[in-house]
């Protein structure tokens, strides 16, 4: 949002076209597009490879040569996204965003994802200059339009934005940054309802340098980011304006990340978006978004344009980004120190874990017992019932109602529902039923038994579990199977990666704080080691043991120190460059461990993404963590699932049950278990 300072390296990837001439250009154009059909590679390359300001001589030149228009004679030569894209690019920059603008409040409905992009992340000039060329371009008032069209809170915050008054950089007290801090938290958490308009004040008028002193005070007083304050407090597009403008605030190459990767993540692409951000970007800061997107999504940005667009359209993004970038390459300065800030907030974090499942109030294990045998008693089975019940009981609850079952009846419940349900449903009631030990150590097992291993559930179960989890299951695999867990998984699995999981399944580890000297060591050991296995040297076979001494012992506090530490020393993302160094399962283990440190929830949002992704749904995966945290942090997966791919895992088992893979009764518990939409 901040203007670059001056002396600041060139970001763009697009760049002035040396021995520039306008009129060649025009001419060639004008050939490229005269007689039938017309010449899109030579439309394509020149458009692509001249700066905005050479396109503009180029528009002028055209006209003077020729007597026309050149964006209208590209309008009526090409079509599609290709022509939208070209468009675009022949705008001047303030012009493009209005009309972006205009497109998004036009017609029926609005396109409040695109006036939040554009308003949350254009600094005061590009803010003045968008107003001034909407005025020009289309005869009106911008904020009127933009008023007419929106209401509440969140056309107030837009009308904020839309007055480009954001204080300089150079502005910042530290006694406001403190008094912010205080009344935001004032404004949200410590009241009931809630202040928008100190929101509003705040977030919509101090510096970008101030803001982000006041959101580490604000995480110092309310032991929270400020964006789990605005997801708790405010809602819908106020919501989401709110938490754009947090994002652009912290950085707005980030902000830029993660909104390409959500246009073209899933089925289908969100083709404005994708290309309203690297037509408005790529003369801005484009090789930094290039960087956060390798920094949080493990993949270039250039594969994914090149994976999910084709033809000319395709050939002109890729030449927007200007290059692919090495997946385990050293970081540019800027992505190195936010490397390193992502890391150092994570450790100051204190996350409320939140289940989806409670107690259920007045509850009657007696009276349950009884509803469950009404419901399998007779002909047909009351499987709405058994839903209801189960799905709405806390883990203890449960086993009281087993308790009573048997009891009363003299049957062993679980051995009713056996044999009264089938499939995926009868798998997912069963696996709520166990306790959570006996639900993991079932999971080991399955994982292990036939043909072929689960080295997915195996890593995910052993890098997720704290020390008194496993200890419980280690007790419940030997009480279920009369053989020790270590045992299993050594007679299953083989070499450095059956040395990690019997690390994992001491459980064994650490437990406290950060040792910052001990934390600064380990990372040089853990740097040295990768150093080796980069270098095929002799030595590398230690790496694994250097790796697995730190990684499966030390506390997760003290690991987020390590590869904070990390990020200082290399240069380089703890998780990329294992991404690089290793390979097979030892490699899928510690991304899970360094995974599971940074973010638990995230973790298991993008295992429940991935096992509801593509043709079919992979069940076990499903049903095991849906069970397993349900009573932990289902809640903030969901949060972190909706802000990582932008759609609800609500909606998400809705959609797999249309396409038949979560349906009827399991997708009834499930959505249960979900505990709602976000």
């Amino acid at each position: 949002m901040a203007a670059k300072g001056k002396g600041a390296r060139y970001r763009g990837s697009v760049v002035a076209f040396p021995d520039f001439d306008p009129n060649a250009d025009a001419e060639a154009l004008y050939k490229a597009m005269k007689g039938i059909g017309s010449d899109k590679e030579t439309i394509l390359d020149l458009i692509t490879s001249r700066n905005n300001a050479q396109r503009q001589e180029i528009c002028t030149a055209y006209k003077s040569l020729h007597g026309k228009d050149l964006i209208g004679d590209l309008k009526y030569e090409l079509t599609g996204k290709f022509e939208r894209l070209i468009i675009g690019l022949m705008r001047p920059p303030a012009y493009h965003d209005a009309k972006e603008i205009k497109d998004a409040i036009e017609g029926i409905g609005t396109d409040e994802k695109c006036l939040i992009e554009i308003l949350a992340s254009r600094n005061n000039k590009q803010t003045h200059d968008l107003v001034n060329a909407y005025k020009d371009a289309y005869g009106r008032n911008l904020e009127d339009d933009v008023t007419g069209d929106t209401s509440g809170h969140f056309k107030k915050m837009l009308v904020v934005l839309l007055q480009g008054t954001r204080e300089d950089d150079d502005v910042v007290s530290e006694d406001l940054v403190a008094q912010d801090a205080q009344e935001l938290y004032e404004a949200g958490e410590a009241k009931w309802g809630t202040d928008e308009a100190k929101f509003i004040t705040i977030l919509g008028n101090r510096s970008v340098t101030h803001l982000q002193l006041v959101f580490d005070e604000y995480q110092r007083i309310a032991e929270k980011e400020i964006e789990d304050s605005i997801r708790g407090e405010l809602s819908g597009d106020f919501e989401r304006l709110m938490l754009a403008v947090v994002d652009c605030i912290r950085s707005v190459p980030m902000y830029f990340s993660k909104r390409l990767y959500k246009s073209m993540k899933g089925l289908g692409t969100a083709d404005n978006s994708l290309i309203r951000i690297m037509v408005s970007r790529s003369e801005i800061d484009m090789l930094d978004i290039r960087e956060m997107f390798r920094l949080r999504y493990e993949k270039s940005l250039y594969s994914m344009i090149k994976d999910d667009t084709s033809g000319e359209y395709k050939r002109a993004l890729l030449k927007l980004c200007g290059g692919d970038d090495d997946l385990a390459g050293e970081f540019f300065p800027e992505a190195a120190q936010l490397a390193y800030r992502m890391w150092e907030v994570s450790s100051m974090r204190k996350i409320e874990l939140r289940g989806t499942i409670h107690p259920a109030a007045n509850f009657n294990p007696q009276k349950d017992a009884e509803a469950l045998r009404k419901a399998m008693k007779g002909f047909g089975t009351d499987e709405d019932t058994i839903i209801n019940i189960i799905s709405q009981r806390s883990n203890a609850q449960r086993q009281e109602i087993l308790q009573a079952f048997k009891s009363t009846f003299g049957r062993n419940l679980m051995a009713d529902f056996k044999s009264e349900i089938s499939g995926e449903f009868c798998k997912l009631i069963l696996g709520l039923m166990m306790t959570p030990a006996q639900f993991d150590a079932k999971q080991m097992k399955k994982a292990m038994e036939g043909a072929g291993t689960n080295e997915k559930a195996l890593i995910e179960i052993l890098a997720t579990r704290n020390n008194q989890e496993i200890l419980a299951m280690n007790e419940a695999y030997k009480e279920a199977y009369h053989k020790s867990l270590e045992d299993a998984i050594t007679s299953d699995t083989s070499g450095h990666f059956c040395r990690v999981l019997v690390s994992l399944v001491q459980g064994n580890r650490e437990e406290g704080q950060a040792d910052l000297e001990r934390a600064e060591e380990d990372a040089k050991i853990v740097a040295e080691a990768l150093e080796l296995s980069d270098g095929c040297n002799d030595d590398s076979s230690s790496m694994e043991t250097r790796f697995m001494s730190i990684l499966c012992t030390r506390s997760y506090p003290h690991l987020r120190k390590v590869f904070q530490e990390f990020v200082k020393c290399t240069n380089k993302d703890i998780e990329q460059v294992i991404r690089k160094a290793m390979s097979g399962d030892l490699k899928d283990a510690f991304i899970a461990i360094v995974q599971s440190v940074k973010n638990m929830p995230t973790y298991f949002a993008d295992r429940l993404y991935k096992s509801m992704k593509g043709l079919g749904t992979d069940e076990r995966t499903l049903t095991r963590i849906m069970v397993s945290r349900s009573e932990m942090d289902l809640l903030n997966i969901r949060r972190e699932y909706k802000e990582l791919h932008d759609v609800s895992l609500h909606e998400s088992i809705k959609v797999e049950a249309l396409c038949g893979d979560t349906s009827g009764d399991y997708r009834k518990a499930l959505l249960l278990i979900c505990g709602g939409e976000d």
